[in-house]
């Protein structure tokens, strides 16, 4: 695993192409709400139901109904922008803990004692 490697895509359909080509190449989905080819939600369906990665989405609109469809939808955390890095921060070090995690206990039921 790289930390601190960043991939940016324009375009939500080029964003699902690399997911979908590198399953386990990814440990966190950043996605506007608004782009231009696919509607930020669609986005979270589509990663919801083929890829287990955390989502978090960011708008300018933060109206709280649309803030809500977002986490019913399976978002883990709705950012407002402008982003504040801190933020963004915490919620990081909450995915790598998650995983973390996640690693110790695939090795804790493997192993022997």
């Amino acid at each position: 695993m790289v930390l601190g490697s960043v991939t940016t895509c324009g375009l939500a359909r080029e964003a699902l192409r690399l997911l979908r080509e590198r399953k386990d190449g990814f440990d966190i989905v950043i996605s506007d709400l608004n782009m231009p080819d696919m509607d930020g939600f669609k986005l979270l369906e589509h990663v919801g139901l083929e890829l287990d990665l955390t989502v978090i989405m960011t708008s300018v609109d933060g109206e709280t109904s649309r803030v809500m469809k977002g986490v019913q939808h399976g978002a883990c955390d709705y950012l407002l922008k402008p982003i504040i890095m801190k933020e963004l921060k915490i919620v990081w070090q909450h995915v790598l803990r998650k995983k973390l995690q996640e690693v110790r206990d695939i090795e804790g039921c493997c192993s022997y004692h």
